[in-house]
């Protein structure tokens, strides 16, 4: 048996600036030319991703045309509306090119639910970006048409409404995820961090908010027993003094180094600190190794160990 691992992949990978499902589902075609990699090497893939662009387009839709006979859906419920369409697309794509290469494996989607608690902080302080990036402008007007929405400017590229991001404390479908990688099957899970949900007695109620698909795919990672979590970004190795003369790419580094660094405020808040967080916490709870690097470096990663590796020590 080859290794349990997570691959966490984020939700602009899949939509860039066309929105449309045909542009989606292309780029997801291109990501499973590389996910299937992982498949030939033996390993044991969980695919988790992110989908803030996609669920903050259908919010800003469902709200452009809500109407009193046919209300927007709550932010809970675009979450698993947007787990099953990209998973939809992606385990299409993923089929294909398993038949292309004349793989025996299958695909399946997990529409899943992630636990956090009803006290959690974030709910009172909205974070997490989601949808389009817009001009200060368009940001007012969407304001105005949508009153109870907050935006905020995101790392120099625009403005994007925020809502809360919960911290995960539970998947509740750990064991159906399990299940299909005993059975050889890929289960795509955590689908956009999740739909988040509360403890409410017997039942799990909805929250509106987003979990953040890097905590999310950790805590999944961390409950199934996965051998590595391996987080795809857009460059190939965490680097600090990021874009400056003398930046530098890491390529093995320990948790201290990297509690060190963020002291050091190092990492982008929604940018590439999640993802160090996430790494960190992972590694804290299993001693495994996770892994920071691009989506076209899986092969180098597979055949060499290149990217950013975090170990305990």
């Amino acid at each position: 048996m080859g290794r349990k691992i997570v691959v966490a992949l984020g939700g602009n990978a899949i939509l860039s600036k066309d929105a449309s499902a045909a542009a989606q589902q292309q780029a997801l075609r291109d990501t499973a030319e590389h996910l299937v990699k992982f498949i030939e090497n033996g390993d044991q893939l969980i695919i988790s991703h992110g989908n803030g662009p996609q669920v903050g387009n259908l919010l800003l839709q469902q709200a452009g045309g809500s109407t009193s006979d046919n209300p927007e859906m709550p932010l809970d419920s675009c979450v698993a509306m947007t787990q099953g369409s990209i998973g939809y697309w992606m385990q299409n794509a993923m089929d294909q090119v398993i038949k292309e290469k004349g793989l025996d494996k299958t695909v399946a989607t997990v529409v899943t639910q992630v636990e956090v608690s009803a006290d959690d902080p974030a709910f009172a302080n909205p974070t997490k970006p989601i949808g389009p990036f817009m001009s200060e402008e368009d940001a007012d007007l969407a304001k105005k048409q949508n009153p109870d929405f907050s935006f905020v400017e995101d790392a120099g590229r625009g403005y994007r409404r925020v809502v809360p991001s919960p911290k995960p404390i539970g998947v509740v479908e750990t064991k159906a995820v399990n299940a299909l990688v005993d059975a050889g099957i890929v289960p795509i899970s955590v689908g956009g961090g999740g739909v988040p949900v509360v403890s409410d007695g017997s039942r799990l109620a909805g929250k509106e908010a987003v979990i953040d698909k890097d905590f999310a795919s950790e805590k999944l990672a961390e409950l199934v027993g996965a051998d590595a979590l391996i987080i795809l970004t857009a460059v190939p190795n965490i680097f600090v003094n990021f874009n400056k003369p003398d930046q530098k790419k890491l390529e093995h580094v320990s948790v201290a180094d990297l509690h060190q660094y963020i002291g050091e405020k190092q990492f982008a808040p929604g940018s590439m600190l999640p993802k160090v967080q996430a790494a960190i916490d992972f590694v804290e709870a299993t001693g495994n190794e996770a892994v920071v690097t691009a989506l076209d470096n899986i092969e180098g990663f597979i055949n060499d160990g290149s990217g950013t590796i975090i170990s305990a020590k």
